[in-house]
């Protein structure tokens, strides 16, 4: 079984092979988010509180949180459910997915490490890997920097230098997101004038219709009146006549 262990505070992460039935024993039929003691993997673990996180059967099916069983299963997945996408409005699925008790058939098992041991391991957590990229949303970037409200938060967006094909040094900085400027704000308010406007519209057209409604049926009734009276009027001269 291959193990793959991640440590969120170094962002590293290393996969080792453990093919010892009795140290794999200690793993068998526990279920995700549960932690267990880094011994069993290893001395090297010592100390260490790992977090089973997830894995794969043999065949590559994902486990999934919540399935009480230590084999595949089908489900029938809907909009929103985990491993699946939906092509259609209102279509639903049968898909096969592994159940979260870990078992013989796991062909890779996916750990984080919780808890840090006395004893650094190489390649996990002897020394952190730099993010490659800064925060992208303003108000993420004005937490990093702790900077006010009013500071431009454009000033200290995270750039870095890339070489192109051609040998062109080039800085790439990421577009900031929800960022509040005099443009947007311009923006809103045009949209939230635009939407008063239609209703102040939508309230005349329809109190012109109400009238002219009012107007058609006055107009039937006159109509049927005179009509009424002309009838009358003729009865009346045919039993003079």
């Amino acid at each position: 079984m291959k193990i793959n262990i991640a440590a969120p505070t170094t962002g590293q992460q290393k996969v080792i092979e453990i093919d010892d039935e009795k140290r794999l024993q200690a793993l068998y039929d526990r279920r995700m988010a549960q932690e267990v003691d880094g011994s069993i993997l290893g001395d090297e673990f010592d100390g260490y509180t790992l977090r089973i996180s997830g894995g794969n059967d043999k065949q590559g099916f994902p486990m999934r949180q919540g399935v009480l069983t230590n084999n595949r299963v089908r489900l029938l997945c809907k909009r929103g459910h985990k491993a699946y996408r939906q092509r259609r409005a209102g279509e639903r699925k049968r898909k096969s997915v592994r159940g979260c008790i870990v078992g013989h058939d796991i062909a890779v098992l996916n750990l984080v490490v919780t808890a840090a041991g006395a004893n650094p391991i190489p390649g996990l957590t002897d020394e952190p890997v730099p993010r490659r990229l800064g925060p992208k949303r303003a108000n993420k970037i004005r937490k990093l920097f702790n900077l006010e409200k009013e500071d431009d938060v454009r000033k200290y967006a995270i750039a870095r230098e890339v070489t192109t094909k051609g040998g062109k040094s080039v800085r790439k900085a990421p577009k900031i997101q929800r960022l509040v400027t005099p443009l947007t704000l311009q923006r809103k308010r045009a949209r939230r004038a635009a939407k008063m406007n239609s209703v102040l519209r939508n309230k005349e057209d329809a109190a012109a219709y109400k009238k002219l409604v009012a107007q058609r049926l006055a107009e039937q009734r006159e109509a049927r009146r005179s009509l009424i009276s002309k009838r009358r009027s003729t009865r009346r001269s045919a039993k003079l006549a």
